[in-house]
């Protein structure tokens, strides 16, 4: 169907109303009609969108067909009045979530050709936001920032605890707790969950064993961490 009405739009003037983004995207203009009563009388709005408006609107077609968030992206190049000294990058992302649109922009140096605007924003810009979460995670939930102490010497060292609990943490995400459902869980989850749980501990001459509840909700999970850490260290 795009395909024919593309062929047609050759060498006519083309106007079609749809609900289908397949359909839209491939307009070359784009006329949004909308209707609202205004003191008791329906009006109908006229609105034509370009760039980043274009976008949202189709993702948000997108999303009401597919129930779905949808994501879509728009490069562009733009220039500051004053404070930008040439034209620069501009990738736009126009989202569509359940709770409404949710537009990023980023502007950036790399060329089209080094790497596209969709792996710019999932592989590079979305990976120093997962950064930032990192620390705020060490920071809020490990206490990183338990640095009141007298003396520099003493407030290093609270750090670097801090430092090799998170560490210790993520390495248990990675290997132990890998397609289980706290594979992706915070430090404080996992420390709440997993770690600060109470237990029955008989130590006998050979073993030691460690009696969790019945009705703990997590003995699964720390099952299956430790056969994995066993089989981990050998």
């Amino acid at each position: 169907m795009t395909d024919a009405l593309a062929q047609v739009a050759e060498r006519h003037q083309v106007l079609v109303i749809t609900h289908l983004p397949q359909i839209a995207a491939r307009a070359d203009q784009h006329l949004v009609v909308s209707k609202e009563a205004r003191g008791g009388i329906a009006t109908s709005d006229v609105a034509s969108i370009h760039g980043e408006d274009r976008e949202l609107e189709l993702a948000r077609i997108e999303h009401l067909l597919r129930g779905q968030p949808v994501r879509r992206f728009k490069e562009l190049r733009y220039r500051t009045l004053e404070s930008w000294s040439r034209e620069r990058r501009v990738v736009a992302k126009a989202e569509w979530l359940e709770k409404g649109r949710n537009p990023r922009f980023i502007v950036t140096s790399l060329p089209r050709a080094v790497i596209d605007g969709k792996m710019l924003y999932e592989q590079v810009y979305c990976a120093r936001g997962d950064m930032e979460n990192r620390i705020k995670e060490q920071q809020l939930y490990l206490f990183a920032d338990r640095t009141s102490a007298a003396t520099m010497r003493a407030n290093q060292v609270r750090l670097d605890l801090s430092s090799v609990a998170y560490v210790l943490l993520a390495a248990l995400r990675r290997v132990a707790l890998a397609g289980t459902d706290m594979a992706r869980a915070q430090c404080h989850t996992i420390r709440l969950k997993l770690l600060k749980i109470g237990a029955l501990v008989t130590i006998t001459a050979r073993k030691v064993w460690v009696s969790l509840a019945s009705g703990c909700p997590y003995a699964a999970i720390f099952a299956a961490a430790w056969r994995r850490l066993r089989v981990a260290s050998g």
